[in-house]
Order: structure tokens, then C-alpha cells, then sequence
């Protein structure tokens, strides 16, 4: 999967994704970077893309 591939997220993070981006581009920051945060939030409240198995908790940090 090449970089910038969003095929590996849900609907949902793909809609968070962009209703963060939309608000990034209200305050003034360029579409490039508002996109650019849009994902780094998602990744960072979500972990990335699709994830599968059973027992795939948060497991809180030590």
C-alpha cells in the first residue's frame, strides 16, 4: 500500500478525518495541511487504519 492510501480506514475514521479537516480550514490553514492534521489526529486517537482480531484493547501504559 503506497503511502497517502486511505483504503485502510473506515467509514468513520474517513468522516472524522474530514469534518477535523473542514474545521482546520475554517481557522485559515491551507487545505494541504488541514488534510495533513486531519489524519495525524485520526491516526493518533485511533492508532491507524482497520485493525482486526479478537483482544485488540487499549492496553493502558506503564
Amino acid at each position: 500500500m503506497p503511502r497517502g492510501d486511505k483504503s485502510a480506514y473506515t467509514d468513520k475514521q474517513k468522516r472524522q478525518a474530514e469534518h477535523i479537516e473542514e474545521g482546520y480550514e475554517k481557522r485559515g490553514v491551507s487545505d494541504k495541511e488541514a488534510e495533513r492534521r486531519a489524519w495525524a489526529t485520526v491516526n493518533k486517537e485511533d492508532g491507524g487504519g482497520k485493525k482486526s482480531g479478537s483482544g485488540r484493547k487499549n492496553h493502558p501504559k506503564e
